[in-house]
């Protein structure tokens, strides 16, 4: 609902504030005074195309601040969270038009694009005028006009549940698939890891052995040269150690037999060559072993390689690489035990899409009882607005998609079922029926829109409809049938109607004159609200021009009666 209007520097309107109640807005006045300037401005808060000329001459910018009731629009208040915009029973709305054509939009204070602002303020007013048409002329909203009319809102929630329920399941088995192909590349991985180092046969302490032993037979002519020499010099030559100490064992040994405190000194030599004698034959032994060998070399550097590549690989050490190979044989006896097996996740999936397609499939049987219903309530609504041989027809026809989306009974199946639905209009007999903005007669689209909005007046959110110079055309007695419509179409929501019809006027519950006048040099349009007294003094201009006579006067008075009497 629309409670306040303000507006600034627009067009030829300096500055003008509209507060708006509930039922039925009436905003009269001459023709040129600015009427239709305001449909202009509610176009701009709605997210409406922003175009420089509107700027009042001289102003630099124009601007227009709305203030909306959404204390019963839960659909406007998540969409304000999730924009983390305030969200309260309250939504102000202020666009700022410059003269060079560019516009700034702010909701609730901050900042906001255009797109923004038309999606959020989508479905909070709908305009029918000559010219412009919103929101029922969007199929894009006739598919909730027709559940709401059908009584079908509690079973469309349950098809968007069970339609959730479904892609749950079908996530659950696409992300299972997922783990299962990650699952065995990690166990061909594992396999392979463990082959690796199963095959290589690491023993504790190896590489160290092995370091050693390749060190020993890349240096075979070296430990020849100096072990050679060492022998040399204990028993080989003819003045060896060997023999020096064997030599002076034996001295000690016979000094011993005439000094008994020798026998000591005595047993320490021959203990010394006894030891010496043993490393020389050691030395030997080990000097006799010495060879070139290189193939051995060449096996020891290439077990060493590979125990190297192992331990840059899993972990810097023989121990890491075995410790790894354990935690490797653990995994793989984990990956080995899956208890959730495609087949169940198959059937939960398969379970989940029998039931998303009972539900889609009852709420289209009855979608398509309530299609012929509407149906023949809006063209019972064009009859009697004068439109006797139009046909409002509600066509169904099935959501299209592609092979990767599930289908039920050859249709895509979605959170709200089975298919769109449009409203045509066909507004002659014999003639084809088109969608309502392909309608080219603005007199013949309005009536329509007249027409659908008195059957579905009481569904959907209740936001404000504006009713621009819909009245063109047509006077007598078929201005009061629409005036009739209009105040019945008003019981349920807001309604703002622009009219230079006396018999539509009369049923207003607040009337607004709009006037123009002229200030210095001016041009100037402003409005107020008529009090229950001047309203009678309008109706009669509305009805006798210029000339404002008694008769017309009582003219006005009877009218008023009788419209009160109606409503």
């Amino acid at each position: 609902m629309l409670s306040c209007l303000r507006i600034r520097d627009l067009a030829i309107i300096d500055e003008l504030e509209l507060e708006l109640g509930n039922g039925l807005n009436v905003l009269t006045g001459e023709t040129g005074a600015g009427k239709s300037i305001l449909v202009s401005a509610l176009e701009l808060v709605l997210g409406g195309r922003s175009r420089g000329e509107l700027v009042r001459t001289g102003a630099k910018a124009a601007e227009v601040e709305a203030l909306f009731d959404v204390s019963g629009d839960a659909g406007v208040r998540q969409q304000l969270q999730a924009l983390d915009i305030e969200a309260e029973d309250e939504l102000v709305v202020r666009r700022v038009l410059s003269s060079c054509g560019r516009s700034r939009a702010f909701v609730n204070g901050q900042l906001a694009t255009q797109q923004v602002l038309a999606r959020l303020t989508r479905g909070l007013t709908d305009i029918s005028s000559q010219h412009e048409h919103h929101t029922l002329t969007d199929p894009s909203t006739h598919l909730g006009f027709l559940d709401a009319f059908a009584g079908a809102s509690a079973l469309r929630q349950r098809v968007a549940r069970a339609y959730h329920t479904l892609k749950q399941a079908e996530q659950q088995l696409a992300d299972f698939e997922s783990r299962i192909r990650e699952r065995e590349a990690r166990v061909d991985l594992l396999k392979s890891q463990v082959d690796e180092i199963d095959s290589a046969a690491l023993r504790p302490g190896e590489d160290a052995e092995l370091e050693q032993t390749c060190t020993r037979l890349r240096s075979v002519e070296t430990l020849l040269r100096l072990t050679g020499k060492a022998a040399d010099q204990l028993y080989e030559q003819d003045e060896s150690v060997l023999s020096g100490l064997a030599s002076a064992s034996r001295r000690v040994a016979e000094a011993a037999c005439l000094d008994a405190s020798l026998s000591g000194i005595a047993n320490q030599l021959e203990l010394l060559r006894s030891q010496l004698d043993d490393t020389a034959r050691e030395l030997g032994r080990q000097l006799a072993s010495l060879r070139p060998e290189p193939e051995a070399l060449n096996r020891a550097e290439e077990r060493l390689y590979l125990l190297s590549k192992l331990k840059r690989r899993y972990g810097g050490s023989v121990e890491s690489v075995r410790d790894y190979l354990a935690v490797c044989r653990d995994e793989l006896d984990e990956l080995s035990e899956q208890v959730t097996t495609r087949e169940v996740l198959e059937e939960e999936q398969a379970r989940a899409l029998t039931g998303a397609a009972s539900s889609a499939r009852e709420l289209s049987a009855e979608r398509r009882g309530a299609a012929t219903r509407l149906a023949a309530a809006i063209s019972a609504e064009l009859a009697s607005l004068g439109m006797g041989g139009a046909r409002i027809h509600v066509e169904l026809s099935p959501l299209a998609g592609d092979a990767t989306e599930v289908a039920v009974d050859g249709a895509r199946l979605s959170a709200d079922g089975l298919e769109r639905v449009e409203f045509l209009l066909a507004p002659n007999r014999g003639e084809e029926a088109r969608a309502l903005s392909r309608i080219a007669s603005g007199g013949e689209l309005s009536r329509a829109m007249l027409a659908i909005k008195c059957v579905l007046a009481d569904l959907g959110p209740a936001g404000m409809y504006v009713f621009d110079e819909v009245d063109s055309g047509i006077g007598g007695g078929m201005a009061e049938i629409i005036g009739r419509k209009i105040r019945s179409v008003a019981q349920h929501r807001q309604v703002l109607c622009i009219t230079h019809l006396p018999q539509i006027a009369v049923f207003a519950d607040q009337h607004f004159k709009v006037e123009k006048v002229v200030r210095g040099e001016r041009t100037l349009s402003t409005v107020r609200r008529l009090t229950r007294k001047e309203q009678p003094e309008e109706i009669a201009r509305m009805l006798g021009g210029l000339r404002i006579t008694a008769k017309t006067r009582a003219a006005a008075r009877e009218l008023l009666v009788q419209a009160r009497h109606v409503a």
